[in-house]
């Protein structure tokens, strides 16, 4: 059985980067000639519209079948291209990093000396000296950074740098969909703990080909997913708890309703059939009962969940699986 205590796979989800294919695979290279562990670069096309494909399939025949390309049948998006390079991965370290050559692959070696010597399961890239506009990503990064820290716990200064580190078998227990990429300090912290994740400077370049697919619009999406992060990280395997809390709440709520209409008819004699209270108590009642059902049901959904979901979100149209065995080695470079 191949021991993969001495392997390292290099993951890069890339969008429209035909430009800078071949300098980031060069880039990735160069950054590596020292490295002793055998190594991999996987490279996931998510479905361009340009000559990425072309160019990748280039630098595989100019580099080696130790660059493993893939393309997936359309754009499913960043965080579901990262997956598919995270579930082709066969290395026991796990690096990953954008494709635009913002991140500096020579920060890899960086990365990989803290996560050894400090024996943790993840370190992230903090760009320090960020290169990009003020107004449409540090501003809104910064705001971001804040928020998501305070909502999860986990506190770092860059969430969104996807240049991270990580040993394979805390990164591979996580299932990424939507926008997740973001969050991926938070869910590794759910499966172990927050003091076995570092965070370190990198560098950090201005884009020199290529468009930015970043823009204002997905602040919103930002939101929309940290409301879930938040959700699944308190009640993730007890949906019940926060369904069946606000149902408590409300039955509680419409239990005093009851009590107050009780003394005023049977106590005080006066009439309840004309008041607003009476009709509002009915419904607050039935409303804890629904939510007190959905929190059950949600449970029972939960335990399905975990013992049998095992569906992708991503399709592969092209899989590079004839370098399945490929590793870049030592002797290569001699």
């Amino acid at each position: 059985m191949e021991n993969k205590s001495n392997t390292l796979s290099v993951v890069v989800p890339v969008y429209n980067e035909e430009d800078n294919i071949l300098p980031l695979v060069s880039a990735v290279h160069n950054a590596l000639i020292d490295e002793r562990r055998q190594w991999e670069l996987l490279i996931v096309d998510d479905g361009s519209s340009d000559d990425t494909w072309d160019r990748l399939e280039r630098a595989r025949s100019e580099f080696g079948d130790h660059v493993r390309i893939f393309e997936l049948n359309k754009n499913f998006g960043q965080t579901a291209a990262m997956q598919a390079g995270l579930d082709k991965s066969r290395g026991e370290l796990v690096v990953t990093m954008d494709g635009d050559l913002q991140n500096d692959p020579k920060d890899i070696p960086l990365l990989l000396e803290e996560l050894l010597e400090k024996d943790l399961d993840m370190v992230s890239g903090w760009r320090k000296n960020r290169q990009d506009k003020a107004i449409t990503r540090l501003i809104p990064s910064f705001l971001a950074n804040k928020l998501i820290g305070k909502v999860t716990g986990i506190k770092l200064r860059d969430y969104g740098c996807s240049l991270k580190a990580y040993r394979s078998d805390a990164i591979k227990r996580l299932s990424l969909y939507g926008d997740m990429h973001r969050f991926i300090p938070a869910w590794v912290a759910v499966t172990t703990r927050p003091t076995r994740i570092s965070e370190i400077p990198v560098r950090h370049h201005a884009r020199q080909a290529g468009k930015s697919k970043y823009n204002l619009s997905r602040i919103s999406a930002v939101i929309i997913d940290l409301i879930s992060v938040f959700f699944f990280l308190r009640y993730e395997s007890r949906p019940g708890h926060f369904f069946g809390g606000i149902g408590l709440t409300l039955g509680a709520f419409a239990f005093l309703i009851f009590a107050g209409l009780f003394v005023l008819k049977f106590w005080l004699g006066q009439p309840i059939g004309d008041r607003l209270w009476l009709p509002l108590g009915i419904t607050t009642m039935l409303a804890s009962v629904q939510l007190m059902t959905v929190g059950v049901l949600a449970e029972m959904m939960t335990r399905t969940y975990f013992e049998a979901s095992k569906q992708k979100s991503y399709v592969i149209r092209n899989d590079d699986d004839n370098a399945s065995e490929a590793w870049h080695r030592v002797e290569d470079d001699a």
